[in-house]
């Protein structure tokens, strides 16, 4: 190009100049333009606990925060990796995912392989809220607390079950935690979600559970279940005379559940950042901080970055605990 004249050199860069913006134009509209159709957010999960709680709250923000529809999809089945998978694959730009304690801190250590990697084939968004996971038994269990409860387990062995949402769920690992912080033995009873775990608990078929505040505070309220103690590490105010786990003589004692927003990694930047941003401040409306509150819920609303880091954190604390609890997929 340097032997041409300088009017026609000047006229070949002005016009790859402007064929570069033309053929930009588009991407950065698109960009700018998303979300341009309903978003759906999958849960990978089955209807009644708490994940379905956080993201209903979540939708019903940024629906109105995007100005296009968010739906909740339930996607139960296989821990959680069935929902994963297929969202990692997802190529739509409008196909969301609640990841939880269990599909990004969980299932790693547990499966042999799974269909999707959990940190390179999504983009941490935002941890949304946290969840007081709280220890219950239904009101025939003859314990009225943790310790009594402990000396019961302890009296009989093997012969009292707890239920969960599935192997690798978090109520399995809070109780599997307990378990070792107290040194008791309990048998497990794996259901394929919250819902039909309890279905069975209020039944009187299980005799105890961790789960979620959300889906369990109005059973405690009006006694179809007692809470024998909180896993936070100070008491929650729907629940004022329960005593958390450390107080009841095990210092130290925390555990949580916890749900954050995932997108496939093929999500633009741009895009991914405009939602990082909308699901942080949809957790601070006011709407969300009741809806939550009401339900015992922590709304957190973080950045992607201090989510990413939160994986990698948790990751690190449950390994070992997974290890020697020898938590095992269905």
């Amino acid at each position: 190009m340097n032997d041409l004249p300088r009017t026609t050199r000047r006229f070949a860069l002005r016009t790859g100049a402007v064929a570069c913006a033309a053929t930009a134009f588009p991407l950065i509209a698109r960009a700018q333009a998303w979300p341009s159709k309903t978003i759906r957010f999958v849960v990978p999960f089955a209807p009644g606990g708490s994940s379905e709680i956080v993201a209903r709250a979540t939708a019903a923000e940024l629906s109105k925060t995007l100005g296009q529809s968010m739906y909740v999809d339930n996607k139960p089945g296989g821990a959680g990796n069935v929902a994963m998978g297929e969202v990692a694959r997802a190529d739509d730009q409008h196909t969301l995912i609640l990841g939880h304690i269990g599909t990004l801190a969980v299932n790693p250590y547990i499966f042999d392989k799974l269909p999707y990697d959990p940190i390179k084939d999504f983009k941490p968004i935002s941890l949304l809220a946290k969840v007081p996971s709280l220890y219950v038994v239904h009101p025939d269990v003859p314990a009225k607390n943790l310790k009594e409860f402990v000396a019961l387990c302890k009296a009989k062995p093997g012969q009292l079950n707890y239920g969960s949402a599935g192997n690798g769920s978090a109520g399995h690992l809070a109780f599997e935690y307990l378990k070792i912080a107290t040194g008791t033995f309990i048998l497990h009873v794996p259901y394929r979600g919250t819902g039909p775990q309890l279905t069975d608990l209020l039944a009187g078929r299980l005799q105890a559970a961790s789960v979620g505040a959300p889906a369990i505070l109005q059973f405690i309220k009006t006694g179809k279940l007692r809470c024998i103690a909180t896993g936070t590490p100070q008491r929650i105010a729907q629940l004022p005379d329960v005593p958390t786990v450390a107080e009841q003589g095990y210092p130290g004692f925390e555990m949580t559940q916890w749900y954050g927003m995932l997108a496939p990694a093929n999500l633009s930047q741009a895009a991914a950042d405009k939602l990082s941003a909308a699901a942080a401040k949809a957790m601070r409306e006011p709407t969300a901080l009741e809806r939550l509150g009401a339900d015992a819920a922590i709304p957190v609303g973080s950045t992607a970055a201090e989510f990413a880091k939160f994986i990698s954190v948790e990751q690190q604390r449950w390994q070992p605990v997974i290890a020697r609890a020898k938590v095992k997929p269905d």
